[in-house]
């Protein structure tokens, strides 16, 4: 019986056979590409002296106008890429407009800034030098003030020309493209490695698609992807209280389109665990509340305690143990 039930089989033929095992292996391919959220792929490949450079200028407070502020003053590598406050304090103790967004994985984000008004990395950089309550240079005085120091000969060494403007730019739009958080736990586990994530981090994954959470933040970098407006599902500037400000009308700012007012870049998840406070505005202090609310504004939901604690154990697995460029 057993070698007339294997027969069948045997006269498949080695290429049917091949060609079965193929799909099989397909098909768990797919499943394993069919997920929302994708791993982090490592920086492409950057100049390591240049890369260098543009981290030397990332903390040199030389930078602002009178010298006491710098792009780490309000991006912090060993917290996370931000400062922890509702808005960065900038010059002379001048408070900013908006939350300081992560500079960790920003090569992943489909413009730079939450309204999106910068395409690239190196556009990005002129916003905070320029703006008055942040940085308040110019790029005139700056460059004066790189040609007077040692920058002079750095720059003749990695670019074979004296500081200017565009070089400045690149040096650091190539830095922050170094900074990419590889290797977190929820990474090896979609990479195979099922003893990453323990069973609370994976249930707590489940809920993240299951609520819809993963609609907005998907992706490489869990989010950082698309614009959407805040508070599909009640108005969540009145219930918030308080002025509307210019900085909460998003992306209306950049565009002028009605349709755009309260739309927002969807923020990166990555490193959430480590970037409080929460949203545009700095509004919200604690992880919980802001799945929370983004529950109820963004998808007509009201997720149970048990449950917010559950996506929160998951999201902290997004955080490998290192950060690049931290000491």
């Amino acid at each position: 019986m057993g070698s007339h039930h294997h027969t069948p089989y045997r006269r498949l033929g080695i290429a049917t056979a091949v060609l079965i095992l193929t799909v099989a292996l397909s098909l768990h391919s797919t499943s394993a590409q069919q997920e929302p959220l994708r791993p982090l792929k490592a920086p492409p490949d950057l100049a390591a002296t240049e890369v260098a450079l543009g981290r030397e200028l990332f903390h040199d407070p030389m930078l602002s106008r009178d010298g006491s502020v710098s792009c780490a003053s309000c991006h912090p590598l060993s917290q996370g890429g931000s400062d922890n406050l509702k808005v960065s304090i900038g010059i002379g103790g001048a408070k900013g407009s908006v939350n300081a967004p992560t500079v960790f994985n920003t090569i992943f984000n489909i413009a730079q800034f939450w309204d999106g008004r910068a395409t690239t990395l190196e556009q990005q950089v002129d916003g905070p030098l320029q703006n008055p309550v942040e940085m308040d240079a110019n790029w005139p005085d700056i460059i004066g003030r790189l040609r007077a120091s040692s920058y002079e000969g750095r720059f003749q060494q990695v670019y074979g020309a004296p500081p200017s403007p565009q070089l400045v730019r690149r040096a650091m739009a190539n830095f922050e493209r170094s900074l990419v958080t590889v290797q977190s736990r929820f990474d090896r586990w979609l990479g195979g490695q099922d003893g990453a994530l323990d069973a609370e981090e994976k249930k707590g994954y489940a809920l993240f698609k299951s609520y819809g959470c993963a609609s907005c933040h998907q992706g490489t970098n869990v989010g950082g992807n698309l614009f959407q407006k805040l508070g599909f599902f009640g108005n969540w500037f009145k219930d918030r209280g308080g002025p509307v400000t210019q900085a909460d009308l998003g992306r209306f700012n950049v565009t002028g389109r009605p349709a755009d007012k309260h739309v927002f870049k969807v923020p990166s998840l990555r490193l959430v665990v480590l970037t409080p406070p929460y949203f545009h505005d700095g509004s919200v202090t604690s992880l919980a509340d802001a799945i929370r609310v983004m529950g109820r504004y963004q998808l007509g939901r009201d997720i149970p305690d048990a449950d917010i604690a559950l996506i929160a154990r998951f999201l902290a697995s997004l955080t490998p143990e290192t950060l690049p460029a931290t000491p």
